[in-house]
């Protein structure tokens, strides 16, 4: 499905809780909608990373003055892989969509994430983006926080138990080996100081609708939101 000329841009945000896909059904519905896809939370995986690089980060802590400091150094952008048709992250120019996928990367990246200075260089690059709507973007509060206005905005869950099964799956294609017990702890560390932290924290917009896909497929998720997308733009068959 293509976008139709005569539709109207909207902004779709989704938010919801670690490993519940929705970078996936983000991806699938830009790609179907014709949309620019922005993935907040590779903004703030890629500032870890950066973190990571330059000992400001280690051992579940985080030198905030430090790394504050330094974020004038780091740009992100996103570029499209013309031979998969995905989005990769790019870092200060290089690409680190596989690197900032690591389990290093996800044990660090809440506490970064709750950094106010950090948010806000992250909020001001992601509305800029998506100045000219017609986007999609996924993250912890992109409903709330960054899109308040959003014409459409998604709120996805699924308990914690099959998120850590997914990731463990995941992770186990990859070759990697990590237990599902320290899986499930990441997973439930996550929800805990994500929405528990000061600073946007994970938050369900209002008006947002809840797609709760413990037991959905990947066709299904991207059926159910596409609906509603087309509602929001009036689209008609």
């Amino acid at each position: 499905m293509n976008q139709p000329t005569d539709n109207k841009k909207i902004v779709i945000a989704i938010d919801g809780h670690s490993s519940c896909g929705k970078s996936t059904v983000a991806k699938q519905l830009a790609k179907q909608l014709g949309y620019i896809y922005l993935d907040s939370g590779a903004m703030y995986r890629a500032v870890t990373l950066f973190a990571l690089r330059h000992q400001l980060a280690g051992n579940g802590k985080v030198n905030e003055q430090a790394l504050i400091a330094r974020l004038d150094e780091i740009t992100i952008e996103f570029r499209l892989n013309e031979t998969t048709g995905e989005n990769e992250t790019f870092l200060n120019g290089a690409n680190v969509e596989e690197e900032i996928r690591q389990l290093p990367v996800a044990s660090h990246v809440s506490p970064v994430a709750t950094i106010r200075e950090v948010r806000e260089a992250m909020v001001q690059q992601q509305q800029a983006m998506g100045k000219n709507k017609g986007i999609v973007m996924d993250g912890r509060d992109i409903g709330t926080v960054v899109f308040p206005d959003a014409e459409l905005k998604i709120f996805m869950t699924a308990s914690p138990e099959v998120r850590a099964q997914r990731r463990y799956d995941e992770l186990k294609a990859k070759g990697q080996t990590m237990s599902f017990e320290d899986i499930l702890k990441n997973v439930e560390d996550r929800d805990r100081i994500d929405s528990g932290r000061k600073e946007s924290p994970l938050k369900q917009a209002d008006d947002a609708l809840i797609l709760d896909n413990s037991y959905l497929n990947r066709e299904e998720q991207l059926e159910w939101a596409l609906t509603k997308a087309k509602e929001r733009m009036e689209v008609g068959d």
